[in-house]
């Protein structure tokens, strides 16, 4: 008697733990339906570069662009000092993947010309953002230092149509004092200042037209520092003339996730006379187009 009043019991318990176990696999199922639906979970990791290694940057210029950009260096009258000359100075690193630089120095009779170039290439330890994305931060941050005029961007771009549609307005409105601008300081694009009034535009552009002589083909204007259109991902140029008459051009342009900075220089021997602005650009514009394209 005791065992079949037992049986019948344990059918039941048996009943209520497959029901039971049934109800598990299905909330089971929907507990993995949600959880691979979930965005957390489905997020992909942000894409490493394009570029794993950099070139050494004392060997990515060649002796014509070298003889080109300094004179005084074929004026070297020991083959061993011209060579070593050629070679360059390697700039200290401590990661030639992630950075190589290289100087360069020759002194002629008429100036005294110095080189640097530097490839960097930019890592994202953030899984979130891309190589490229935290390269396109760092060389936003070096065009916001360079604090180029606010007509620096090339001709049809955003900027320089929102810049001149800006001036237009503040001409029609008659806010052309300082009121106009407001607090707006530097605008939201890297590099980009505001100015009150054309004025002000004309000043910022000082130190590019410091020679005093304008483009052959063009105006003091377009020797100005500005962004360029046509070298690598982005690219900005700058010049500056200091008061002995030394000038400087940079050039800075980014590929992927490879961030490439050109400072080149010239100090006249005879006093009271500047390098050529157009000059000095053109030249350090060709060598950053071949080094863009070493890159491949």
């Amino acid at each position: 008697m005791q065992r079949k009043a037992y049986v019948p019991g344990a059918a039941v318990l048996l009943a209520a733990l497959l029901a039971a176990c049934s109800s598990g696999s299905g909330s089971g199922g929907a507990a993995e339906d949600s959880k691979a639906g979930d965005p957390t979970a489905s997020a992909a990791t942000a894409q490493p570069g394009k570029y794993r290694t950099l070139s050494d940057a004392c060997g990515a210029v060649s002796h014509g662009s070298l003889d080109s950009l300094l004179p005084g260096i074929r004026q070297v009258a020991d083959q061993t000092q011209r060579d070593a000359a050629y070679q360059g100075e390697a700039a200290l690193t401590y990661n030639n993947d992630r950075r190589s630089g290289c100087r360069w120095k020759a002194e002629s009779a008429a100036a005294t010309d110095h080189l640097f170039v530097d490839f960097e290439r930019v890592v994202s330890y953030d899984n979130t953002v891309s190589d490229d994305d935290r390269a396109h931060e760092v060389y936003g941050s070096r065009q916001q230092a360079a604090d180029l005029p606010e007509t620096a961007s090339g001709p049809g771009s955003a900027s320089a149509t929102g810049s001149a549609s800006a001036s237009a307005s503040a001409s029609a409105s008659g806010s052309g004092s300082a009121s106009g601008s407001g607090g707006s300081g530097k605008s939201a694009s890297p590099g980009a200042t505001s100015s009150a009034s054309p004025s002000a535009s004309t000043s910022a552009s000082g130190p590019a037209s410091a020679s005093g002589s304008p483009s052959a083909d063009g105006t003091e204007a377009d020797l100005q520092p500005r962004t360029l259109d046509d070298l690598g991902d982005e690219a900005f140029l700058d010049d500056q003339l200091s008061t002995s008459q030394q000038r400087t051009v940079t050039v800075v342009f980014r590929t992927s996730n490879v961030i490439v900075t050109i400072q080149y220089d010239e100090q006249p021997a005879a006093a009271g006379s500047a390098p050529s602005s157009e000059d000095m650009q053109d030249k350090a514009r060709k060598l950053a187009q071949q080094l863009a394209g070493s890159l491949g």
